[in-house]
């Protein structure tokens, strides 16, 4: 349904993404930013389920800068390997590289931005620093208790598996308390319930939190 192209971010440095367009008019865009892995095949399934939707979403492409082209699958060195990729990458590049797919994105009409894992982080962050979106939603972002006290400045929704070992729930409650207009569910699941190949995969879980995602871009970018 996708199909990959290139972005120019702000600084002039070039970035791909993975874009998959809707069979009509776009009822809006949406954003998708990726896990620790890459834009892979989970993410790209990720952007067709929007598309289909009938959302133009785009995944960008975040490791580009660092390491071109990067995308694994969910076993213990990829995770490694995930983690140590992500430490090479500069949060305000980050930055600059949403706003490149936020752009793009906006030829749909007004933008959502969803993400999961390192993506639910950068979806607050994205919330709360950048412009030109309407609406985010956050997967369990384990980044975000420390940005708690920073308030998103468009509607925000976040999602986090009560059974996450990475994302204490004492830090689920501190977002509560500092953010309390931002709707957070907890699913009885853990870290990465939402992605269909892997081991953490809960589908109950994925499917309310996929409806609650649905219904929130729906009011807010239609």
């Amino acid at each position: 349904m996708g199909e990959t192209i290139t972005l120019t971010a702000e600084d002039g440095i070039k970035i791909g993404a993975y874009v998959a367009k809707p069979s009509g008019t776009p009822r809006g865009g949406i954003v998708v930013l990726q896990e620790i892995f890459g834009v892979n095949h989970h993410m790209r399934a990720v952007a067709d389920r929007y598309a289909a939707q009938g959302y133009l979403a785009v995944a960008p492409a975040l490791y580009d800068r660092v390491q071109p082209n990067y995308e694994s699958g969910y076993e213990q060195p990829d995770m490694q390997a995930g983690v140590a990729i992500r430490g090479k990458t500069d949060p305000a590049k980050v930055m600059l590289d949403v706003a490149a797919a936020i752009a793009e994105a906006a030829k749909g009409g007004k933008v959502g931005v969803v993400g999961y894992c390192w993506g639910g982080t950068l979806a607050f962050a994205s919330a709360v620093n950048l412009k030109g979106i309407s609406a985010a939603v956050g997967y369990y972002g384990a980044g975000i208790a420390a940005m708690a006290d920073q308030t998103p400045k468009v509607p925000t929704v976040l999602h986090f598996g009560e059974k996450d070992h990475s994302i204490p729930l004492s830090d689920v409650e501190k977002i509560r308390h500092a953010q309390p207009e931002v709707p957070v569910y907890l699913y009885a699941a853990g870290h990465g319930f939402n992605c269909d190949e892997r081991g953490a995969y809960d589908a109950a879980a994925a499917e309310l939190a996929r409806e609650r995602t649905y219904a929130h871009f729906k009011q807010l970018l239609s």
